[in-house]
Order: C-alpha cells, then structure tokens, then sequence
C-alpha cells in the first residue's frame, strides 16, 4: 500500500473582484452620466499566496506533521496484516480446516479495518486541507482589498491558466499580497521579544558638604 500523501492541490478559491464602483446609487435622469477613466487590474496567483505565507506553511507543516503520524499507523497495519498472510502462506497445509479458516478470517479483518483507516485518513486529510485553505483566504480578502486601495487597482482576478493566455508579470501581485499578509498576521507562536533589560539605577547624588 502507497504511502499516505498530503496532497497540495487546491480547489479554486474565488476573491470576489475588488470593485471600486460601488453599485450605482439612483440618480435624476437629467444628470450627466459620470465618465469612468481607464480601470487598472492585476492578478494574483491564490494558491501560491496561501501556501507561501508564513502561516501557511506553518499549517501546512501541521498538517504535515499529522499525515506522518497517520502513516505510521498506516505501516504498521499493514504489516500486522502482512505477517498473517505470510503465517498462512507457510503453516497454511499444516493447520486444521478449523485453524485455517479462522486465520484467514483474522486476515480479512485486518485487510478491512486497513482499507478504511485510509478511507477515512484521507477524508480527514481532505477536510483538514480545505479548512486551512478557506481560513486563509478569509484572512487573505481584507489584506487584498487594502492593497489595490493602496494602488490604485480596480480589480484583482486570480490566474488561471484556462482563462488567461497571457499575463504581464508586472501585473502579479501575488509576491506584494504575501508580504503584507505576513506583515498583518505575523506567525503566532513566534518568541516574542525578550523584555527590555531593567534601567542600572542612577548613582545617588552627591550630598552637600
């Protein structure tokens, strides 16, 4: 049985498009319809930015961490598993019908509590990603959205390469999201700075003759 893997790949995870224009507000008909100037977009590429924030891949190695204790136990089923089958192979023609039969119900068990431990590991793995993914990219909106409010962008689209043929690289912003995510959700757990050394007391003043 292969390794228990934690697979990165992700399910698009829309930012809804930053508007600038807000919905328009009702307006006398008599008016002059306003004159809207030429709209500034960039892209990000969302995946990236979650993985590679501090946080994530703090969570990510969290997660990491779990995968493997679950791989253990994945191994060591398995050759529980792996020893009974190995057992009937070679006493096997010299076990009663009894004795066999119930080895090699022993052996049917394992193989199904086996089979759903990686079910139900890798329905957690799943669970675990996509919680870690929608928290981050819930955590990832306002910091987005102060950023084109910053430059001035009308709208941030998220890359994807069934849509886009081409992006300027200078219009990724994906590097500029990930420095001010770190920047407003520093990493927690991180030592905080030691206190600041007490004062030396000043020397008493010297008393009058």
């Amino acid at each position: 049985m292969s390794r228990l893997m934690l697979s990165v790949l992700f399910a698009v995870i829309w930012i809804p498009v930053l508007g600038i224009a807000q919905t328009p507000s009702s307006t006398p008909a008599a008016q002059a319809p306003a004159v809207i100037g030429p709209a500034k977009i960039a892209w990000i590429n969302l995946e990236q930015a979650v993985l590679t924030s501090d946080e994530g891949k703090a969570m990510v190695a969290e997660i990491q961490k779990w995968v493997d204790a679950k791989n253990v136990e994945n191994e060591t089923m398995k050759k529980e598993a792996d020893a009974l089958k190995n057992q009937l192979s070679v006493q096997g023609s010299k076990l009663t019908d009894e004795a066999r039969g119930e080895l090699e119900d022993q052996i049917e068990a394992k193989e199904t509590t086996l089979q759903r431990f990686q079910q139900d590991t890798q329905k957690e793995i799943e669970a675990k990603k996509n919680k870690m993914t929608n928290y981050l990219a819930r955590r990832m909106q306002p910091v987005v959205e102060k950023l084109a409010k910053e430059k001035g962008i009308s709208a941030i689209l998220i890359l994807s390469s069934a849509r886009d043929a081409f992006v300027d690289q200078s219009m990724i912003i994906t590097e500029e999201v990930i420095k001010a995510y770190n920047q407003t959700y520093p990493v927690s757990g991180a030592k905080a700075p030691a206190s600041a050394p007490k004062a030396a007391p000043s020397a008493p003043a010297p008393k009058n003759p």
